[in-house]
């Protein structure tokens, strides 16, 4: 059949973030007017094959895969575009046509495994969960039966260069042109956050959506900061952040953009100049607050008439004050308490910093099965008063068979702290179960926070494709709030570990033991032994021996 339309899209937002240092987000888009499902592609031109085929055999409505090194500071550095746990984070809906849900989500996290050079087969039953409410689709989807849909996390996974390459291979020009050229290993994590991401979903083809196109969203976040950089200075550019300037646009991309966030902080003056001038400016509601960007097209041909490279600057003009830095509407923490290793106590905090809206929020958490929980023992505080979750679900794990998962819709008063604790019980576990440093610790995945936060400026419905794409993968649903995820730290907790030196010790001296031991009386089992009779001699000695006794000699 005729192949379907395929577009590509990129660009790069670049945002100053308090304090001097700088988020870049990449945002990589291809969409394709195709029906994966049936299975009759056979030509692919921008959409990756090894996905798509994945996607058509396995049943795939959605998938989303993230793989982040360090934790996104919400409170110093403000909402980010997406935010993801640390580690390796994997949430897939699948079709309501799949019958085994369970062995399609094990085939699918050991081919991702292999894509993405990642641990991913390390997915089990022991680490996957199934929300009630805290995962909707983000795309096109007739129902939401949540049995459909798996989540894991793997907090220890540590990401490095070779999930990176095998990420870019992914993109349609590679790294060879466009903006993926200013990804270069060296610089992208030599900074203090680094996530990237893979999206798919079906989206609506046209207006009446009528017709179903899939789409693929590759985005990656760095930050930057003066320590690890060693500039020492809060100014940028890009040859500073990447080691390189951006020459030209993907040859295959539709749309190749450079948004730098020049809004003002406060109503007096601009902070930032960004230099060379933008050619345009766009102006965009994004999460709650009016942001100013400078825009670069890199398919203009007037772009590159003066010189051969781009290479955008940033300047403060005068230093910030740190009083005037915005906090958050929406921000938590959580950490363990308790001492010794037989019980502990997991803490939540959650703020909701507005001054006059109060708003409800969902609540995620997943706790290995070696923390027993004691759900009796579960508080939820808010301004020195008891606050009752309006929708609670809890499944009991299951020893070396699943998690616990725990769901929560908690109401936040405005201008309010909440905190939500709950005791739990260390498990002893198998001495062939620990880890190779079982002194470091065990993990225990990021909470997961789901809210409509309220605005304070009314969003108008923009069109989707001609809007930045970091402000379409979690449209508004209406003008008055927008849609915020959240992930807590992941914790760090102690197990009683026995002492691993003693199996060592034991098996020396057993071995000692065994040698002297069991060797000396195998020895005296296997020795044949011969006894010899003395020879008394003949007639003429015992003669001489009588004589010699007379003379009072001795014998011979």
């Amino acid at each position: 059949g005729r192949a379907g339309r395929d577009a590509l899209r990129e660009e790069l937002l670049l945002s100053p973030l308090p304090a001097g240092d700088v988020a870049a987000t990449f945002q990589f888009r291809t969409r394709w007017d195709a029906d994966l499902q049936r299975g009759a592609v056979s030509h692919y031109r921008l959409f990756p094959k090894a996905l798509g085929r994945l996607v058509a055999a396995l049943g795939v409505r959605e998938l989303h895969l993230a793989l982040t090194q360090g934790f996104w500071r919400t409170r110093a550095w403000g909402q980010p575009p997406l935010q993801a746990p640390a580690g390796a984070e994997l949430w897939v809906w699948f079709q309501p046509t799949v019958t085994d849900v369970d062995k399609a989500w094990k085939e699918l996290s050991n081919i991702l495994s292999g894509i993405f050079c990642a641990s991913l087969n390390f997915i089990d039953s022991t680490n996957t969960v199934t929300p009630t409410a805290s995962f909707k689709p983000l795309g096109l989807a007739n129902g939401t039966d949540h049995h459909l849909l798996r989540y894991a996390v793997l907090p220890r996974e540590v990401v490095c260069t070779e999930n990176l390459t095998p990420w870019k291979k992914l993109l349609p020009c590679g790294s060879k042109a466009g903006l993926a050229v200013l990804l270069k290993a060296e610089r992208l994590f030599h900074s203090s956050y680094h996530s990237q991401a893979v999206h798919i979903r079906p989206i609506c083809r046209d207006a009446s959506c009528l017709a179903v196109s899939w789409e693929l969203r590759q985005t990656l976040t760095v930050v930057f900061d003066t320590f690890s950089s060693g500039q020492g200075k809060k100014d940028w550019s890009l040859f500073k952040m990447f080691s390189r300037t951006l020459t030209d646009a993907c040859p295959l991309a539709s749309q190749s953009k450079v948004y730098v966030d020049i809004s003002p902080k406060n109503k007096e003056k601009e902070l930032l100049e960004v230099t060379p001038p933008p050619a345009s400016l766009h102006e965009a509601i994004v999460q709650g607050d009016k942001r100013t960007y400078a825009v670069y097209d890199l398919l203009s041909p007037s772009l590159f008439n003066t010189s051969r490279s781009l290479n955008v600057q940033l300047k403060w003009k005068r230093p910030q004050d740190s009083s005037d830095l915005p906090i958050p509407v929406l921000h938590a923490q959580r950490y363990v308490s308790g001492y010794g290793l037989q019980t502990g106590e997991i803490s939540t905090l959650i703020y909701n910093t507005h001054p006059y809206r109060a708003f409800p929020v969902i609540l995620l958490e997943t706790v290995p099965w070696y923390l027993r929980l004691y759900v009796h023992t579960l508080t939820i505080i808010t301004k020195g008063k008891e606050n009752k979750p309006s929708y609670i679900h809890y499944q009991p794990a299951q020893d070396r068979r699943r998690p616990h998962l725990l769901e929560m819709l908690i109401q936040l008063p405005a201008n309010s702290v909440t905190k939500i604790t709950i005791q739990f019980e260390r498990a002893l576990l198998k001495w062939t179960e620990y880890t190779p440093d079982p002194n470091h610790g065990f993990y225990v995945s990021s909470s997961v926070l789901s809210a409509l936060v309220p605005s304070v400026i009314a969003m108008k419905d923009v069109d989707v494709e001609q809007s930045p794409l970091f402000t379409s993968l979690f449209p508004s649903s209406d003008g008055s709030s927008y849609f915020v995820r959240l992930y807590t730290e992941p914790l760090l907790v102690n197990l009683p570990t026995p002492d691993f030196s003693m199996p060592y010790n034991v098996i020396c001296l057993t071995c000692t033991v065994v040698a002297v031991c069991y060797g000396s009386f195998y020895n005296l089992l296997t020795r044949t032994f011969h006894v010899e009779e003395p020879n008394r001699g003949g007639l003429a000695k015992r003669l001489a021996n009588i004589i010699r006794k007379f003379r009072g000699v001795p014998p011979l």
